[in-house]
C-alpha cells in the first residue's frame, strides 16, 4: 500500500482525499492541516454583512477524515525534503510515496510588520468572527479596505449594509495602489462596480499606499490621515512559507511552476492556489473551480502512476467568475458570456450552496441568505 500525503484541507486538498478514497486497498491518505476546519471561503465577507452564521462556514477536518478515510495531522508543515520525500512538522517527519501541496494561500502583508500587527485580514472563519465581534462594539469611526480586487469589493459592501443596518453613516474606504480596481477585468465591469461602489457612498482612492498606521490611526499616500479606522487588508496573497522558501521556479506569490501532470516532481503534485500553471499562453488565476479540478486530476495521476498507466495532462475549463456585492448586485463572465444583476448574484448563490460541505451547512446558510 502507497503512502499519500496531502498538505491542506482546503478545496483541492478536500477534493484530493475523497477522490482516493475509492482505491483504500491501493493507497492510504494522511492529511496535514495546521487548522481544525475547512473554511467555505467563498461566503466568509457575507458573514460581515448578511449575518451568515460563522459555525456554519467551517466544517470540522475531523468530520472529513471520518467521510473520506483519511488520518488527519494537525500540524503546520514547515519543511519539504523532495530529495528523501519528506514533510517537517515542529513536531515530527513524515514520510511519503506521493506528496499533493494543496496548502492554499494567505494574506500578504509584504514584510510589514505595523500592518500585520494591527490590520485585520480575512483568511478563515476565526477572522471574520473577530471582524464581526469588534463590529458589535461600535468603536470604530471609520472603515479602510487595503486592495481593490474581489474580495475588498466584497467586504466594503458587506460594510455598508452592515452599517445600514444600525442607521450608521461611517466613511468606508477602498485603497488601491493601481491605476483602477479590480486589475485586468474589462472595464464594463469597472464602471458596474464603480457606479455601485457610489451608490453605496464608497469612496475609491487609487494610486494610493497605506504608509503608516499605529493602532487605529493610519495615514495613507498623500497625506490623508483616518483616526479610529479599522484597516481590512486584502491587498494581495501569498502562498505558505515553507513553499516560499523551497528552491524551485516561483511567481511572485509563491506559486510552484508545475508541468502539465501537475507535478513539481515525479512523486510530487502541487494544486489549487500552490500551483502556478500555465494553459497555453495563460498562467491559470486562483479560483475554487481549478483547485477542484486539479484536486480530482493530482488524485487520479497518482493511481494511474501506481498502476503503470500513463498520466493525464490537466486541461482547465474555465467556467468563469463573479464579483458578488452586498446589495445584491453583481457582474462578471460565466461560460463566456457577460453577465450582471440579479441572475448572477443568484448564481453566485447557487454555487455556493452546491459546494458547501454538510447538509446542515447547506440549509442555515439558504436560510440566512433568503432574508436578503
Amino acid at each position: 500500500m502507497k503512502k499519500v500525503l496531502i498538505i491542506g484541507c482546503g478545496y483541492g486538498g478536500v477534493v484530493a482525499a475523497w477522490r482516493l478514497s475509492g482505491y483504500r486497498k491501493a493507497v492510504s491518505v494522511t492529511v496535514i492541516d495546521k487548522g481544525r476546519y475547512f473554511n467555505f471561503l467563498p461566503l466568509l465577507p457575507d458573514s460581515i454583512g448578511r449575518r451568515t452564521p460563522l459555525q456554519y462556514l467551517a466544517f470540522p477536518i475531523d468530520k472529513l477524515s471520518s467521510i473520506y478515510s483519511f488520518t488527519f495531522v494537525n500540524e503546520e508543515a514547515k519543511f519539504l525534503n523532495l530529495d528523501k520525500s519528506l514533510v517537517m512538522t515542529s513536531q515530527r517527519n513524515i514520510s511519503y510515496d506521493y506528496l499533493i501541496i494543496a496548502s492554499g494561500s494567505e494574506t500578504n502583508f509584504y514584510g510589514n510588520e505595523q500592518i500585520k500587527r494591527f490590520a485585520y485580514k480575512l483568511d478563515n472563519a476565526v477572522d471574520a468572527s473577530k471582524i464581526v465581534t469588534d463590529l458589535k462594539a461600535r468603536e470604530f469611526d471609520a472603515f479602510v479596505i487595503a486592495g481593490g480586487g474581489y474580495t475588498g469589493i466584497e467586504i466594503a459592501t458587506n460594510l455598508r449594509v452592515y452599517l445600514e443596518r444600525f442607521g450608521e453613516k461611517k466613511r468606508i474606504v477602498i485603497v488601491e495602489r493601481a491605476p483602477s480596481i479590480l486589475g485586468p477585468l474589462p472595464q464594463w465591469m469597472k464602471d458596474y462596480v464603480q457606479e455601485n461602489l457610489d451608490r453605496l457612498h464608497i469612496e475609491v482612492l487609487t494610486n494610493t499606499v497605506i504608509e503608516k498606521i499605529e493602532e487605529r490611526d493610519l495615514t495613507v499616500s498623500g497625506g490623508q490621515q483616518f483616526t479610529n479606522a479599522m484597516l481590512i487588508w486584502a491587498a494581495g496573497v501569498k502562498t505558505a512559507d515553507f513553499l516560499q522558501n523551497l528552491n524551485c521556479e516561483k511567481n511572485p506569490q509563491g506559486r510552484v511552476r508545475v508541468d502539465a501532470r501537475l507535478r513539481l516532481k515525479h512523486n510530487c503534485f502541487v494544486i489549487g492556489d500552490a500551483s502556478y500553471f500555465q494553459h497555453e499562453t495563460t498562467n491559470l488565476r486562483m479560483a475554487v473551480q481549478f483547485a477542484i479540478a486539479q484536486g480530482t486530476t493530482a488524485a487520479s495521476n497518482i493511481i494511474r502512476h501506481i498502476s503503470g498507466l500513463p498520466l493525464r495532462p490537466f486541461i482547465p475549463k474555465d467556467l468563469g467568475y463573479l464579483i458578488p456585492m452586498a446589495n445584491n448586485r453583481c457582474c462578471g463572465n460565466v461560460l463566456g458570456r457577460d453577465m450582471k444583476g440579479k441572475t448572477s448574484i443568484a448564481l453566485h448563490y447557487l454555487m455556493s450552496l452546491y459546494r458547501a460541505y454538510g447538509i446542515k451547512n447547506k440549509w442555515c446558510i439558504l436560510k440566512s441568505l433568503s432574508r436578503f
